[in-house]
């Protein structure tokens, strides 16, 4: 896609080469501002989006209007972003506008008056110009500020990937008719209401501020972590919406809310920076799951509709290929454990502050874990053929990775111990057969389902960034 990360960490990077320290920081801005505008195109409105087809007959790939298009910013972008085509060009700029950049990005460090620090310190200056109006607290933090990096290139970034606010539900017969049965979704399910979120859709808003069972919830997917991810939104009493800051840390998506103007890092639910610093969201239990096994596993549920994105062509990836990297891209620089490779996806358990990652490849030659994190039984299901929503350009002809998810294995006070049969499980405690999803159909359990573990199907590279101290289960 015209639009990529890929495309504007490189012309950052090339940007930041031509001029020392802070007089790179125009350079690599005016280079970030061409991508960061190819990138909100992409998630642009139904006044610049090209209709398309169901996913189910779109293989033919993504409508040629997509590409080399002249499409201008989503709505929710800043009335001053400038577009690419009236960004000046980096050969145009003169010795004079380089010492005002450099006055430009002095006059950016704020000097805490009882302290004396730039509370800013450490940030990268294409960063600090994007966020100079943010009444973000800098001075609060958890994390070295030089660890954010400016994923979306352009004048206050925010929402520039927009977050949906209000959510539009269809029937799963509605939704068939454009999802294929593997493809990638999130399930979320509270106090009787179960919801499907196609990666598909989430690929182009990532976050999704919605109520389930009375509660509100911000649905998140990072595609460049394959973190997907569900939240209470409420924080101290006060109900928050939650947006795309436009900033990532090791390549994670970095939310930021509405309440605080605090920055939330996606993967683990913690604000990193504000006044919120410290805070952790409550996290509500979900899972990557294919269409068709939720569909089975819930006859009643409802699924995401495509009337939220304006013409947004959801059958595709935008980030074709990504899952078959051999590294990340660049905007993780971090170090790699050579025991699996990067992008490979680990079933990623954290309770009690302990974390243990059970890799897919593991997974599926086992089917079925029986273990314990934190001192709490736990089990991991592997199975079916759900599509890699980051392998194909179309979602629904990605290579099969299958589905790992993770329960809490214990029913009515008994842990129970599972072993795959086939496509389904058995608990050796009380022979009851389970299916992929949790759900007892036969024996003497029929009717009890598993209460889903926190978890996440990260990338191997993030598991090792944000959990480097935790465990990873070898059989």
């Amino acid at each position: 896609m015209l639009g990529s990360r890929m495309r504007m960490v490189h012309m950052a990077r090339e940007a930041k080469a031509r001029l020392p320290a802070f007089r790179a920081g125009r350079m690599a801005w005016l280079g970030l501002l061409v991508a960061g505008s190819l990138l909100s195109a992409a998630c642009g409105t139904a006044e610049t989006r090209p209709e398309i087809q169901p996913e189910a007959t779109a293989a033919t790939g993504e409508p040629a209007a997509i590409e080399g298009s002249n499409i201008t910013p989503a709505p929710t972008q800043p009335a001053t972003t400038t577009s690419a085509a009236t960004a000046p060009a980096p050969s145009t700029t003169t010795a004079r506008e380089l010492e005002e950049t450099e006055q430009e990005v002095t006059d950016l460090a704020e000097v805490d008056p009882e302290t004396g620090a730039d509370p800013k310190q450490g940030l990268d200056p294409v960063v600090a110009y994007a966020t100079e109006s943010w009444p973000t607290d800098w001075a609060s933090r958890t994390v070295d500020l030089s660890e954010l990096l400016l994923g979306i290139g352009m004048p206050d970034p925010r929402d520039a990937i927009p977050p949906i606010d209000d959510p539009i539900f269809e029937s799963l017969d509605d939704a068939a008719e454009w999802l294929d049965s593997r493809a990638p979704g999130m399930l979320v399910a509270i106090g009787g209401e179960s919801r499907f979120y196609a990666l598909s859709i989430l690929h182009r808003h990532e976050i999704v501020n919605d109520r389930i069972g009375g509660i509100p919830v911000a649905v998140t997917y990072c595609p460049l972590c394959n973190t997907a991810l569900a939240f209470d939104r409420r924080v101290g009493g006060e109900e928050l919406r939650f947006g795309v800051s436009g900033l990532l840390r090791n390549s994670d998506l970095v939310m930021w809310d509405n309440g605080t103007v605090s920055l939330w890092q996606q993967i683990t639910g913690e604000a990193i920076v504000g006044a919120a610093a410290g805070t952790v969201l409550t996290h509500i239990p979900s899972a990557i799951v294919s269409f068709g096994e939720f569909a089975a596993a819930y006859p009643d549920g409802r699924s995401l509709s495509r009337d939220n994105g304006g013409g947004i062509p959801y059958g595709f990836n935008p980030y074709e290929g990504y899952s078959s990297r051999a590294a990340p891209y660049p905007f993780f620089t971090g170090e790699i454990d050579p025991r699996y490779g990067a992008l490979e996806r680990v079933v990623g358990v954290t309770i009690g502050g302990v974390g243990r990652a059970y890799p897919f490849p593991l997974l599926a030659e086992i089917g079925a874990v029986n273990d314990s994190v934190g001192g709490v039984p736990i089990a991991v299901f592997w199975g079916g053929d759900t599509a890699d929503a980051l392998d194909s350009r179309v979602v629904r002809e990605g290579r099969a990775i299958g589905t790992g998810i993770a329960y809490l294995r214990q029913v009515d006070g008994r842990p129970l111990t599972f072993v795959k049969e086939g496509e389904v499980f058995l608990d050796q405690e009380t022979s009851s057969t389970w299916t992929l999803l949790g759900e007892a159909v036969s024996g003497p359990l029929a009717g009890t389902r598993l209460e889903i573990a926190v978890h996440r199907n990260e990338f191997w590279f993030a598991w090792g960034a944000f959990f480097p101290d935790g465990d990873v289960y070898e059989g």
